[in-house]
């Protein structure tokens, strides 16, 4: 059980039972801003390892997380923590839409580019090592935090390792919008 952050296949994005009226939603939202629909990308097998999905359990506490966010005061929180659904689309603010989500009673659309930037910040404030997983098909960022996080500790020591919570966060987000803008794929909570 918990909160998960999934990459959505296109059989759900279309399907009235899981994603169907927030993709009509926001596809109405685009068009009143003159932007064409989103599409989402077909469906691809699952490989491990292979990017092409996205999959990371939010098990660790956000609230300090939130309060690094806040600090930032550029925009981060909101580019971060202020939608449910992420996607590769240009926006000036998160869209808002009057369908609810699997944690809201409606549902927030954040641009995955705003994201990035936000995240590309975060990261170089806290000096994220290398060597955090790039692709997160099947929980890779949340095993590297609970195994391999000590030995980067000592390799490369910084910011990074003075809250494992933050460092998670951070590093779940970037990974986060770097998939959304590289598949094309929306990510959502579950």
């Amino acid at each position: 059980m918990g909160v998960y952050l999934v990459s959505v296949e296109a059989d759900d994005w279309l399907d009235d039972e899981v994603f169907g009226a927030v993709g009509r939603e926001i596809d109405t939202a685009l068009a009143a801003r003159g932007l064409p629909p989103f599409v989402c990308p077909p469906a691809t097998e699952f490989r491990a390892g292979s990017g092409q999905h996205f999959e990371a359990k939010m098990y660790r506490p956000v609230s300090g997380f939130e309060r690094f966010c806040r600090e930032s005061a550029d925009g981060t929180l909101e580019a971060l923590l202020g939608w449910d659904v992420l996607l590769p689309v240009e926006l000036e603010a998160p869209l808002v839409l009057p369908v609810a989500c699997a944690y809201n009673d409606v549902t927030a659309v954040g641009d995955a580019r705003r994201a990035l930037a936000a995240a590309r910040r975060l990261a170089e404030l806290l000096a994220l090592p290398p060597g955090i997983p790039e692709h997160c098909d099947n929980l890779e960022i949340g095993h590297w935090f609970d195994g391999q996080a000590a030995a980067a500790a000592t390799a490369f020591p910084g910011r990074w390792t003075e809250d494992l919570d933050v460092a998670f966060h951070a590093a779940l987000f970037l990974r986060a919008a770097e998939y959304t803008l590289r598949r094309g794929r929306p990510l959502a909570y579950s």
